[in-house]
């Protein structure tokens, strides 16, 4: 017999190549194909990565990058400035790079942090159905670490879970349980957190932050700080002071009576003295004392402390609008974010369950490897780059980076502080409509209650909602058009969310109703029924409407004027379907 036309090759030591169909069932066996909605793209970039680690000798086709220093990836690979995806895409066993073992980089995979689109809001939250990654960050990490031919254990790794709930990809970081955060042992120094300010909503915010800082021992100091306003109160027939109720019987009895408060929450009459060493910050006081509380702070925190802006408000004069929290940020030369929601003091307290949202831009100085730019805290470029306010110019104020001792203060560690079981907590980056929402809303509040105390009925005040959120919009896009997403007055609590709460349960809402019925001013409601406290959309109103009226443009906001005619007594409440004639 001949020889056959196409004769096999000699026998050889060198491994067999294995097609590329055993690697692709290697991996589904591997990864649950059916459990994973991102399995196509991800998918992808893994044949890519582990069809690259098989040595060029046992390779049957070669693949669109075979270079080991670069993302095997079809795809443009950017990385985020503010944080990497939460999607590792691979765990190998075999040769890990040495900076994925550094205990900052691990945290990379659990850090809750910016999207790396800044026109869009950052992180991941619940959905029932998650939607796929985008081309643009199929990989932000780089490429995985190489797979070897000997020791393969590949899997596409699903989306991190939080308390055993997967959270997929979407535009922001949501989490309705306190966060279990891994801390490396590293961090010599713990967060101290103190509270300044103890109204009804103080004192709520201040039973949460307590309770979270004892359950995080690693991350916070267990105490927490909480100023309080002296005042004498009568309890079981004997006048005692406040800040002695509160540190023995353990609650607030004149501003939220029957809330149990934790042990830890500590009532200090010396405001000096509760901010002493606090790195975290939490201002909850009406707006109108901002201004003297702020001069008593200033040169009394520590220089790289930060904060978080719990009040609903604006700073506003004829000459300029300025958000609470940029305005304390600026007198008391730190940063600080905002928190605003749906939120009702009285219902937190009592743990019925909401949202909120709080809006954190990280300073440069404070990002870290785990913040996406390969940094430590106050270390490399980072600490030179420059910080930018609202609208976008570079803040006056030159931050002092937050001290490597202590865990890095971003998004992770500020929705561990504040995150309950009872107390979603979604972070964005949006500190305008965050800080805008929460304040301009009161003034729709008033016109709402005051549409309510009339007779009219739910169609009419949704009218007045529809209109008011319209004005809000506006207003952010005319005075902060650099900075201001509109989705997040549409999609976040503390737009939408916050506007519907506030004009069917709260406070202004529900004194303005009351001013219309009992058929007397809303001033007189407020200095008979609230205890001393103030009604935040009166003054709101006021001063939005004088700057309005200063730039000559306040028939540009005709609910606003309206509201402000109404509080003077120059407009009468019957006048309020009038807005919505068309000339």
């Amino acid at each position: 017999m001949g020889q056959p036309r196409h004769p096999l090759p000699a026998p050889s030591h060198r491994p067999r190549a294995r097609p590329l169909l055993f690697w692709l069932m290697k991996i589904l066996r591997l990864a649950d194909y059916k459990k994973s909605p991102n399995i196509p793209r991800l998918l992808l970039r893994t044949i890519f990565s582990a069809a690259c680690s098989i040595p060029k000798s046992c390779r049957l086709s070669p693949f669109p990058c075979s270079t080991p220093d670069l993302p095997h990836s079809s795809c443009r690979n950017i990385h985020s400035h503010s944080g990497p995806s939460r999607y590792p895409i691979l765990k190998a066993k075999a040769r890990p790079s040495p900076e994925a073992r550094t205990c900052r980089q691990s945290r990379a995979f659990s850090s809750h942090l910016n999207n790396p689109n800044p026109d869009h809001h950052c992180g991941v939250a619940p959905s029932p159905r998650p939607t796929p990654l985008r081309c643009r960050n199929l990989d932000p990490l780089g490429l995985a670490p190489p797979l070897g031919y000997s020791n393969i254990a590949v899997s596409l790794a699903a989306p991190l879970t939080l308390n055993n709930k997967q959270q997929p990809s979407h535009r922001r970081t949501t989490h309705s349980q306190s966060a279990k955060m891994t801390v490396p042992d590293s961090f010599p120094h713990k967060h101290k957190v103190a509270v300044i300010g103890s109204g009804n909503w103080g004192t709520t915010v201040g039973k949460v932050i307590a309770e979270s800082t004892s359950e995080h021992p690693d991350v916070f100091e267990k105490d927490v700080q909480m100023w309080v306003y002296e005042e004498k109160v009568i309890v079981d027939g004997e006048t005692r002071n406040l800040t002695e109720v509160i540190n023995t019987k353990h609650q607030n009895t004149k501003y939220l009576e029957g809330i149990n408060l934790p042990t830890n929450l500590i009532a200090n009459p010396s405001i000096e003295d509760a901010v002493k060493d606090a790195t975290i910050l939490i201002f909850n006081f009406p707006h109108e004392f901002i201004n003297n509380i702020c001069r008593q702070l200033k040169g009394k925190i520590l220089p790289y402390a930060r904060g978080v802006s719990c009040i609903k408000g604006v700073t506003v004069t004829d000459d300029k609008i300025e958000l609470i929290c940029e305005f304390i940020g600026e007198q008391l030369e730190i940063y600080c974010g905002a928190l605003s929601g749906a939120n009702i003091a009285s219902e937190i307290a009592n743990e019925n369950w909401c949202e909120t949202t709080i809006a954190y831009n990280t300073p440069p100085c404070d990002r870290h490897v785990a913040n996406g730019n390969g940094q430590a805290n106050g270390n490399g470029n980072g600490a030179y780059e420059e910080h930018r306010d609202s609208r976008g110019q570079i803040i006056k104020t030159k931050l002092t980076p937050v001290p490597e001792g202590y865990p890095p203060l971003d998004h992770e560690v500020l929705h561990t502080l504040f995150s309950r079981p009872y107390f979603t907590v979604s972070m964005v980056s949006d500190v305008v409509g965050v800080s805008l929402g929460g304040a301009l809303k009161n003034i729709v509040a008033i016109a709402c209650g005051f549409v309510e105390g009339h007779g009219w009925n739910m169609t009419a005040k949704t009218a007045v909602m529809r209109r008011g959120m319209l004005e809000i919009i506006q207003f952010a896009r005319e005075f902060y058009p650099e900075t201001i997403q509109p989705a997040t007055l549409w999609e976040e609590s503390a737009g939408w969310g916050d506007m519907i709460v506030s004009c069917t349960a709260a406070r202004n809402w529900r004194y303005s109703k009351m001013a219309v019925e009992r058929g007397v001013s809303i001033q007189e409601i407020e200095r008979t029924e609230l205890n001393g406290q103030k009604l935040q959309g009166i003054s709101t109103s006021r001063e939005v409407s004088s700057f309005l009226r200063a730039r000559g443009i306040e028939d540009k906001y005709p609910l606003f004027k309206l509201v402000d005619g109404i509080l003077d007594g120059k407009v009468n409440v019957n006048d309020i379907p009038s807005l919505f004639r068309k000339n």
